[in-house]
């Protein structure tokens, strides 16, 4: 009986490291993808904002939006493709300049180049965001 209560107990214990490696190799093009606003100088002197995405993977993501900041919108910035390796960038709404104080990360929905769709937030959690698309 004992030996049968350890296997098991080994078993379950190698079940979870298997599942911890599988969701590490689901999120490893995800974790190299982030999302910020910065502001920057303009060619005349004054200030503008930006949304910067850069993708630190080996392959493009896909569908690639930035919600919209007005919460009564249902529009995104949508930016389409980024490709690997390298920084994307948007003008963000004007509005935004009179509160802005440092660069700082925003919300950000993009499918992995294995058709995955994930969702990271304004604190940087990742999650995929499967479970919320239509």
């Amino acid at each position: 009986m004992g030996a049968f209560v350890v296997g098991f107990v080994l078993f379950r214990r190698e079940h979870r490291r298997e599942e911890a490696r599988a969701e590490d190799g689901r999120r490893s093009q995800a974790v190299k993808v982030s999302a910020w606003v910065e502001a920057q100088r303009t060619a005349q002197g004054g200030r503008e904002l930006l949304f910067s995405v850069h993708n630190a993977s080996d392959m493009p993501i896909y569908e690639v939006s930035l919600p919209s900041p007005d919460d009564d919108q249902d529009e995104s910035e949508f930016i389409g493709l980024v490709p690997p390796g390298q920084t994307i960038q948007r003008p963000a709404p004007r509005e935004w300049l009179a509160t802005y104080y440092a660069p700082e990360p925003v919300e950000i929905e993009f499918l992995d180049s294995s058709g995955r769709h994930w969702k990271r937030d304004e604190q940087g959690r990742l999650s995929p965001a499967d479970a919320e698309s239509p």
